[in-house]
């Protein structure tokens, strides 16, 4: 049985200053390519059974430069969505809504194309995402390169927890983390690794 990684893409612009951002197609910064390269030694040696990366440019760069080969892009790993949210930074979203909490409260309904989406909404694509990496997962070990919100609810799902709990795991930008098993049960075996 193999290991679950989960890549978080490295830094962009909207993530260095705290702007929620999921559909807003940003390149990686210069930081965020130098944080995606060094996960390549993290990375070498191992061989997937199944590579997927959020189709949106900062993910696929990322696995580019960390040297994962082969990664399918895969719409179901795209970040949470924030609807109107998109762009906005937590403490702009207290200024209205002082009580505001994206694991409880979900996004609201932004401009077309950015419908928002509930906590529970999220864990039912990360659970998808959890189908397609269970049949993989006794052929060797899965790499998710993706982003912090949607590999945080990956992450609970994949411990059993509700989609919610994903507040629990903090995820740094260029890291890697490894969910593995302990007597059949899954664990967190490494988190937020860098080079």
């Amino acid at each position: 049985m193999g290991d679950l990684l989960l890549v978080r893409h490295g830094e962009t612009e909207w993530s260095r200053s705290g702007r929620h951002t999921s559909r807003t197609d940003l390149p990686l910064t210069r930081s965020g390519e130098e944080q995606a390269k060094s996960l390549a030694p993290l990375l070498s040696g191992r061989t997937f059974a199944l590579a997927l990366t959020s189709p949106l440019r900062r993910a696929v760069r990322t696995a580019e430069l960390a040297g994962v080969t082969g990664a399918v892009p895969d719409p179901d790993l795209r970040e949470w969505d924030y609807g109107g949210y998109e762009g906005v930074t937590t403490a702009d979203i207290h200024r209205t809504r002082p009580d505001w909490y994206l694991w409880t409260d979900g996004a609201p309904p932004g401009p077309d194309g950015h419908p928002g989406e509930s906590p529970a909404e999220v864990g039912a694509r990360a659970d998808r995402v959890l189908t397609r990496v269970a049949a993989a997962l006794p052929d060797g070990d899965v790499i998710l390169v993706a982003h912090g919100h949607f590999l945080r609810v990956v992450t609970a799902r994949r411990l059993g927890l509700a989609p919610a709990d994903g507040r629990l795991f903090q995820l740094a930008t260029g890291t890697v983390s490894r969910l593995s098993t302990e007597h059949g049960w899954p664990v967190v075996a490494e988190w937020n690794l860098r080079a």
